[in-house]
């Protein structure tokens, strides 16, 4: 850090390996050199305000006293949007840097990491003509489509799976004339941040599992089930985002009689497991990140 501009430091890494409490701590041991830390919320569903329980959201307690910002700004029945992410991100990480402090950026969520830091177009988009392509694939298959999709953007046919992003696909070429996978970003640090630090926080799998297994547990002591059934009450079942969480999916089928709270809570174990791998799949692909598992090997890499 020899720059009259403070970096970007962004701590990224599994769920459950201890970012939150990593980015408090490097906060404050940068405030001691002078330039305090600022934290910039990089997890989907801590976006969300009542998801607090089932997203481990960092309590005001732990916080103590660093600023927090993009935590509880949406309502659950809105969709996340990593295009606005990114807008009010890079506006936040300005704001900190004319203060003479430094952005911190702590989360799981990978593209929304990326939405921040890299050079990333996203295309527009059109709710009516999804809705048609929708109706397509409900009546006509995914076959169907992907034989649309391999004429027009054939390299994104190879490689698309799910129904959800091949209707994607076909509506980008339609409204673009240009192919889905032209937007793909590429691993460039948009120019205008500046300096970025990348750190990731590595646990062995063994004990990650563990820290998820206790997470959970803790989880439905502090009442999980009765924060979900007061978040349906106010519409989490219609938030395309928020109804997909987990823990929020499972809870909700125990509300709907389908599973036990035992079971849910089982599930969500091993779906939160599951989600860990990809984090660390997504992360390890990038090589920009510094990794590390503690505070001082962080110092360390800031100093350098």
């Amino acid at each position: 850090m020899t720059t009259d501009q403070t970096p970007l430091v962004v701590v990224a890494g599994a769920t459950a390996s201890g970012k939150s409490a990593l980015g408090v701590e490097l906060a404050q041991r940068l405030a001691e050199q002078g330039r305090p830390g600022e934290i910039i919320n990089a997890d989907s569903m801590q976006l969300y305000r009542g998801m607090d329980i089932g997203t481990a959201k960092i309590t005001a307690e732990e916080m103590q006293g660093i600023p927090h910002h993009l935590l509880d700004v949406l309502d659950i029945t809105e969709e996340a949007s990593v295009a606005a992410f990114q807008e009010q991100a890079r506006e936040l990480i300005a704001a900190i840097r004319s203060r003479g402090n430094t952005p911190v950026m702590v989360g799981g969520s990978g593209l929304y990491i990326r939405a921040a830091t890299d050079v990333i177009e996203f295309p527009p988009t059109d709710h009516q003509l999804r809705g048609e392509l929708t109706q397509q694939l409900e009546e006509k298959g995914a076959a169907a489509l992907r034989e649309q999709l391999r004429a027009a953007d054939p390299e994104s046919a190879s490689v698309i799976k799910d129904d959800r992003r091949l209707v994607r696909a076909l509506e980008v070429v339609r409204l673009t004339g240009r192919s889905f996978s032209s937007y793909m970003p590429q691993r460039i640090y948009e120019p205008s941040l500046g300096e970025v630090i990348q750190l990731g926080l590595s646990l062995p799998r063994e004990q990650l599992h563990e820290r998820i297994a206790r997470r959970v547990d803790l989880m439905a002591e502090q009442g999980l089930l009765e924060e979900v059934r007061r978040l349906a009450q106010q519409g989490l079942r219609e938030g395309k985002t928020a109804s997909r969480a987990i823990g929020y999916q499972q809870h909700l089928q125990v509300l709907d009689g389908e599973l036990t709270e035992a079971e849910a809570l089982e599930s969500t174990t091993v779906a939160t497991r599951r989600f860990a791998r990809r984090q660390e799949t997504w992360f390890r692909a990038d090589h920009r990140l510094q990794w590390m598992s503690g505070s001082e090997e962080a110092m360390e890499a800031l100093a350098a």
